[in-house]
């Protein structure tokens, strides 16, 4: 008896939110008294399962099949489908991305085993896994449990478990086989390219959001402020939230109507049609808090509001609030952290 634990990887590395999942699958596996299986599939697998095993697993299964150098999902789901039906561990659990949704939903589905998803929370109680997650848009949290004798798939919401620390490698790896050919699988990955301007918001541990309130005209500008150009929405994100972004080393974000707006890329939009995201410190920037945006955001640790409107919603959910103008406040606080830090 085990519990699994599939670390996505890409290029050969590991995803740093792979560890995380390292630590809820412990969380499970000490409540059940039993060891931790890291899964590696792909290139460069076996010197992955070694990785993992520094970060807590007690053992590892490794396969690096041709079929499986780049993701796919016909690829990789018959093996874990075939490693839950063979070993039937206590569980099986991955980060909620998009390859880790649709692998443990297809593992439950192929299995007849309970998910558990976009969990933030877990624990054992009286013989099953008992998980919190966030419901009607991150408003409320549910408690929910497996049951019965089988798997129970997991996915966890990123950042929102602690990773183990990195030790000394102890525990075995397995080689264990593709279960498809080449020529039975239908998709093939031709090529990749890169999109110039991605942000990866979904690891960030802190991220300096902005929202409509970036828009502001030039002349408006208040006396103190050297360079009215900042007030230009298209530029506030770049000459005034970055600047901080760069401080403090993290990255930057946009409610929807930013977005929709034109003043940022989708990529980093974030909210119920955008990123869910669960960093260390979320600073809101003249966004106004609407329930779709606090969907995506509502589990970061500590949340910071710069609004002019003292009635903003996104005061209600911050543990630190400041009313007033980003264009005034944000480059004095970048300012200050500088001296601070410095930078």
């Amino acid at each position: 008896m085990t519990v699994l634990v599939w670390i996505e990887t890409e290029g050969g590395k590991a995803k740093p939110t792979s560890w995380e999942a390292v630590g809820a699958g412990k969380l499970i596996a000490d409540g059940f008294g039993v060891g931790v299986t890291a899964v590696v599939l792909g290139e460069n697998a076996a010197g992955v399962a070694q990785e993992a095993l520094k970060f807590g697993a007690s053992s590892a299964l490794a396969c690096d099949d041709p079929t499986l150098t780049t993701y796919r999902f016909e690829a990789y789901a018959p093996i874990l489908s075939k490693l839950v039906a063979d070993r039937s561990p206590k569980a099986l659990v991955a980060v909620a991305t998009a390859a880790g949704r649709e692998l443990a939903a297809a593992v439950a589905a192929d299995t007849d085993s309970a998910i558990l998803s976009e969990v933030v929370e877990l624990s054992v109680a009286d013989g099953q896994v008992v998980a919190t997650r966030p419901v009607y848009a991150g408003k409320l949290l549910s408690q929910a449990a497996s049951t019965g004798e089988g798997t129970v798939c997991v996915t966890i919401r990123a950042r929102a478990f602690k990773a183990p620390a990195e030790g000394a490698a102890s525990g075995s790896v397995e080689t264990i086989p593709a279960v498809l050919a080449e020529d039975s699988i239908r998709t093939k990955v031709v090529s990749f390219e890169a999109e110039a301007g991605t942000v990866n918001l979904t690891d960030a541990a802190i991220i300096i959001s902005g929202g409509r309130g970036m828009a502001n005209n030039p002349k408006d500008a208040p006396a103190g402020v050297e360079n009215a150009e900042i007030w230009k929405a298209q530029d506030a994100f770049a000459n005034v939230l970055q600047p901080l972004a760069d401080v403090l080393g993290g990255a930057i974000g946009a409610s929807r109507a930013a977005v929709d707006a034109g003043y940022i890329s989708y990529a980093h939009q974030v909210g119920q049609t955008g990123k869910t995201v669960s960093p260390d410190l979320y600073i809101a920037c003249a966004i106004s808090g609407a329930i779709q945006h606090q969907a995506g955001m509502r589990t970061s640790k500590v949340i910071v509001a710069i609004n002019k409107d003292a009635e903003a919603p996104i005061f209600k959910m911050a543990r630190y609030g400041l009313v007033g103008d980003v264009f005034q406040i944000v480059p004095a606080l970048t300012a200050e952290l500088k001296a601070r830090l410095g930078k």
